[in-house]
């Protein structure tokens, strides 16, 4: 290669404009004719890391956490607030005068306590008399029908099978009415306004 054809060739890289525009590195070599265009490398160095103490990056974290649990405890006391019910609150002149309101409990006396514990074992026992009562009376009447029945299905087996049929009769109940309310002839319909008068609370 000719030092003229090597120069020709570069001349035509250098003139060309969209090379131009590109950052470019040319390395010479130790034959002076001999040029070569690198690529190009737009790298930097790494920059240096600080080391931060770990007591400070501790109270990054401490803060960053509280300041989360502050938001989750506000999300919390605006969950839990109810609307207000202006039927419901109690005047703070009751409110002032609680003290003032509460009856003192009477001070019941030893006998006095001896004789309602009395009273109420006696209607305990009373009551889980009356309980064993009522269960062998129905037990005695199941097995008595039970008897009944079978003794009626060695005799007729027809006689049992209608004795053991359904009686619709007993709950004779039948409904008869309209489905819907009957129009009124000649009911002019009044069109009133409507006024929206409910209330709205912060939140909604």
């Amino acid at each position: 290669m000719s030092f003229l054809s090597a120069l020709a060739k570069q001349s035509r890289v250098l003139l060309n404009p969209v090379l131009r525009q590109c950052p470019q590195r040319n390395i010479f070599t130790d034959i002076p004719v001999y040029f070569k265009l690198t690529d190009s490398l737009f790298g930097e160095p790494l920059k240096r890391k600080k080391r931060l103490d770990p007591s400070v990056i501790r109270h990054r974290e401490e803060r960053k956490r509280r300041k989360l649990e502050k938001h989750i405890r506000r999300l919390e006391k605006h969950s839990r607030k109810l609307k207000p019910i202006s039927e419901c609150q109690v005047p703070f002149k009751l409110i002032d005068e609680l003290k003032q309101r509460t009856r003192p409990k009477p001070e019941l006396t030893p006998e006095v306590i001896e004789e309602r514990t009395l009273l109420l074992k006696d209607w305990s026992r009373y009551k889980i008399r009356q309980h064993v009562e009522d269960v062998m009376t129905i037990e005695s009447m199941i097995a008595s029908q039970h008897r009944a029945l079978e003794e009626l299905k060695a005799e007729s087996k027809d006689l049992y099978d209608a004795a053991i049929e359904l009686d619709m009769s007993l709950l004779s109940l039948e409904v008869t009415g309209p489905t819907r309310t009957p129009l009124i002839p000649n009911y002019d319909v009044p069109d009133g306004d409507y006024f929206d008068i409910s209330k709205k609370w912060e939140g909604e």
